[in-house]
């Protein structure tokens, strides 16, 4: 793919677009002129390896971008695609646009703002380092302008969602009658935390063959990232708009109206069940966060899903999806550096290997690896609860998180894994920590089945270890959590306990934590070699 080169005196932009902008009418691509703007995208080594991604999301992330391409000169526009393995790629953003607007010498250059704090600082350098100007524009895929949501967070030490939502429900009018919320109700999370029944089935989940460009793409990946986390044999990913808007309308029909009741749920060899798997193709911008919305509550208007179903839905896009992002713009820079816990300890070797006796861990992390995917109880209540109680590092379990997803941006992941799964933030994103012990994993589950430890014992070395880890971090936290009224019950619980009781979790807690050690990834190196 090389741009053709353009004569005469119109003014000429080159229009720069990143591998999670892949929306025809990004705010870059909007005032396009076909005969004379050039339009590049870069695969660079860079944005690869600053943390090494999982090899299903470089994979995604490459083919989606050369399907974008071909779509963007299928219309007659000039796209400057430079793949990997251009002799000359300079491995950068920086790099490849400087070798651009030599080649191109465009008037401008025109970028839409990124999704990670690190690319705006280069972009803003860009200005100051280019011989052209630099304009950089707004992400208009989001139903709430950072500037809005900086508005409303301004003056507040606590930003909840729930509030947040339901402005943005006033505000697009999703599932709203005459003002007031479909149903009565702005929330219906209660009715959405069933077990999946024995013997109950998921629907068999839409994949996508890959085409010969995708493929190549796969082989590339394979031979480049070879040490990176992650398998390729079943990467079935949309990468194109057409694919993802297919896997949309496969998920309204087939799934979004069981959604609801079983989106908590958990269960050995079932790791999509009903959820949509649309994230990856959202977060790219295959998909817009406005076009889905909308299609979810259709199927609620017409009748074709329960409300219990279509408001969780779109509460995760409309509600968690805007709001993380408007949290993460708010309070970055700083805000990656707090650690209100105090938590310290190395990430475990089998968050990369799944070698563990804890069978919920185990399964959670060879399905990551298996399809760079894991449903947000799987993060929450598992990787992340365990990481949360046991008192993992911040730093390292937010970049294992950023490693080993395909829909993982520093925008979206940061906030969601720093306030929501580890508290690091002292409760500016939840009233409380998600700790919980074995029981809520048991109930949700079929994974304490065939563990290793039994999820019913307390103490000793057959106890889950989800139980007194539990204990222990309520202990270890006493002076900064005791005092939530949140925390209330489990605190009024822990000091009815015996000072041998307690000896009992510290010993054991103390025990199972010294037997981790393995082999940490070290933050920055990104994942086993």
């Amino acid at each position: 793919m090389a741009a053709r080169r353009r004569t005469g005196g119109a003014r000429r932009t080159l229009r720069f677009v990143l591998g999670d902008q892949l929306t025809r009418p990004v705010s870059s691509l909007i005032d396009l002129d076909p005969e004379h703007d050039v339009v590049l995208m870069v695969e660079v080594r860079d944005e690869a390896t600053y943390v090494r991604h999982h090899k299903q999301k470089i994979a995604f992330l490459f083919a989606a971008m050369r399907h974008f391409a071909a779509e963007l000169e299928a219309e007659g526009i000039a796209v400057d695609y430079v793949r990997l393995t251009d002799p000359d790629n300079a491995g950068s953003f920086t790099g490849e646009l400087e070798r651009a607007v030599a080649r191109h010498r465009p008037d401008r250059v025109v970028v839409t703002e990124p999704g990670e704090w690190r690319v705006l600082q280069m972009m803003q350098d860009w200005r100051e380092t280019l011989p052209v100007p630099v304009e950089i524009r707004g992400d208009n895929r989001f139903l709430c302008p950072r500037e809005d949501f900086a508005r409303w967070a301004e003056g507040r030490h606590h930003l909840r969602m729930e509030t947040f939502y339901r402005g943005m429900r006033r505000r697009t009018g999703l599932l709203m009658d005459a003002g007031e919320p479909a149903g009565g109700r702005w929330n219906f999370d209660a009715e959405n935390r069933k077990r999946l029944p024995k013997g109950q089935r998921p629907p068999d989940r839409i994949g996508f063959q890959p085409d010969p460009m995708t493929r190549e793409v796969i082989a590339l990946v394979e031979q480049e990232f070879a040490g990176h986390f992650g398998d390729l044999a079943q990467f079935s990913w949309p990468v194109t708009r057409s694919d993802a808007l297919a896997a949309l309308r496969h998920f309204i029909a087939q799934c979004l109206p069981t959604f609801g009741d079983f989106q908590d749920a958990m269960k050995i060899g079932a790791p999509f069940l009903y959820h949509a798997l649309l994230s990856p193709a959202l977060n790219a911008g295959l998909l817009t966060a406005e076009e889905t919305c909308w299609a979810a509550e259709r199927a609620y208007r017409e009748g074709a899903a329960p409300l219990n179903a279509v408001e969780g839905f779109i509460r995760q896009i409309l509600g968690w999806r805007e709001y993380v992002r408007g949290v993460y713009w708010a309070r970055m820079p700083e805000y990656r550096d707090t650690n209100a816990l105090k938590a310290g300890r190395d990430l475990p070797w089998f968050y990369w290997s799944g070698e563990t006796g804890l069978n919920c861990i185990a399964q959670v992390v060879t399905d990551t690896r298996a399809h760079a995917y894991a449903h947000h109880i799987q993060r929450l209540m598992v990787t992340g609860n365990f990481a949360l109680i046991a008192g993992l590092d911040p730093a390292q379990v937010e970049e294992w998180y950023l490693i080993v997803f395909a829909d993982a941006y520093e925008w979206v992941e940061l906030p969601n894994v720093h306030g929501m799964v580890l508290w690091a933030d002292g409760g500016v994103m939840g009233s409380k920590p998600y700790a919980a012990s074995g029981a809520y994993i048991d109930r949700m589950s079929d994974y304490c089945g065939s563990c290793n430890y039994d999820v019913k014992v307390k103490s000793g070395p057959r106890a889950c270890p989800f139980n007194y880890l539990y204990w222990n971090f309520l202990i270890e936290n006493e002076d900064r959590l005791a005092g939530n009224q949140r925390m209330s019950m489990p605190y009024r619980t822990l000091r009815g306990m015996t000072d041998r009781r307690r000896g009992e979790i510290r010993h054991d807690a103390a025990t199972f934590l010294a037997s981790l050690g393995g082999r940490p990834a070290p933050v920055s190196q990104g994942g086993p070699d």
